[in-house]
């Protein structure tokens, strides 16, 4: 196998997953990445490295010669100040990205929406269901949203796009990190002596990059796949975490309002007078105060979407975390 394929948001988490994914199964590959010097999640590996950004002029011939496009970058940040740079990035970057692979001719574009976007409707929510885009919690969401009519138009005017709609990846290679990376190294450098009562549905990364190489070659076009897996609470979480590590997970819950509280005076009066970004985003805790489980049979019944157990995901980002020295000498 000789295809090339032209994957946008390579030097992140899930797009540094498919780009090995992508390499072991003998794909050439071409990422494009804002600074080929910072791309520190593709070092070493025979990867085509391209500079630009979503909104470059010449992107078209920079997919020139591709099969696939896998359209993965995202910015994302829940601070109500990013809305413009979030519409911009998410919404006009998703319109410029398929606009190029349609004039370079890509055979297909998978597009990395979110679960963001679906919303939540119900205790189990699946593909069926959309939340009114006006529901949705905070400009992230609601970008994803509009990026997703993006998608279907492109589908309506006749070009080949799939949809895949990840839930909450675990693994290695999380550099930034994640929030759900985040709730992680928190715990490890014992910072999580409360919680919010929450659940989130999670999936080993490494199953979300097979979903998206499946999607390009068995998804139907048009249409939209939950990547997630099991469903936790964040109390489960820790637990799992605790039997991984040894370290106690938190045994106390917090009210909401005691967050929201603290992160309104962070980000509505604290940030703006120190210049500083907020620590906690008001939206992120408007967000966490929601049960977002989710249903991928869809995912797994067409696409045979992996169900790595949730364990060997917390393990294999534990172990990442640690040898990457992130959780410094409290996760030892």
């Amino acid at each position: 196998m000789d295809e090339l394929a032209f994957v946008t948001g390579g030097n992140g988490f899930i797009g540094a997953n498919l780009v090995r994914l992508l390499l072991r199964q003998g794909w050439r590959v071409r990422a494009l990445v804002r600074d080929r010097t910072k791309a520190r999640n593709l070092a070493g590996l025979d990867v085509d490295l391209v500079e630009g950004d979503l909104l470059t002029d010449d992107l078209a011939a920079r997919m020139a010669g591709c099969r696939a496009v896998f359209h993965v970058a995202a910015h994302y940040s829940l601070f109500q100040a990013d809305k413009e740079v979030l519409w911009r990035s998410n919404v006009l970057g998703t319109r410029s990205v398929l606009a190029a692979a349609r004039r370079a001719q890509v055979e297909r574009v998978v597009y990395t929406s979110s679960v963001a976007a679906i919303g939540v409707g119900g205790p189990l929510t699946d593909e069926t269901y959309q939340s009114p885009p006006e529901k949705l919690i905070g400009a992230y969401k609601q970008s994803k949203y509009w990026a997703e009519q993006e998608a279907k138009r492109a589908v309506q005017s006749g070009q080949d796009v799939v949809i895949v709609n990840p839930a909450a990846p675990i693994g290695p290679w999380d550099s930034k990190p994640t929030p759900t990376g985040e709730i992680i190294l928190r715990f490890l450098r014992r910072q999580m002596p409360f919680y919010l009562e929450t659940g989130l549905n999670f999936i080993h990364v490494g199953d979300v990059a097979a979903g998206h190489l499946a999607a390009f070659e068995r998804g139907r076009t048009g249409e939209r796949y939950i990547l997630g897996h099991r469903n936790l609470s964040l109390k489960q979480l820790f637990d799992e975490l605790e039997r991984i590590t040894g370290i106690a997970a938190p045994q106390f819950t917090v009210p909401e309002w005691l967050p929201l509280g603290v992160a309104w005076f962070d980000e509505q009066l604290l940030a703006p007078l120190t210049g500083r970004p907020p620590a906690v985003a008001i939206d992120a805790v408007r967000m966490a105060a929601q049960t977002m489980y989710y249903d991928a049979t869809k995912a797994v019944r067409e696409l045979d979407l992996p169900q790595t157990p949730v364990r060997l995901a917390l393990e294999d980002a534990v172990d990442w975390f640690l040898k990457n020295g992130y959780a410094g000498a409290a996760g030892g």
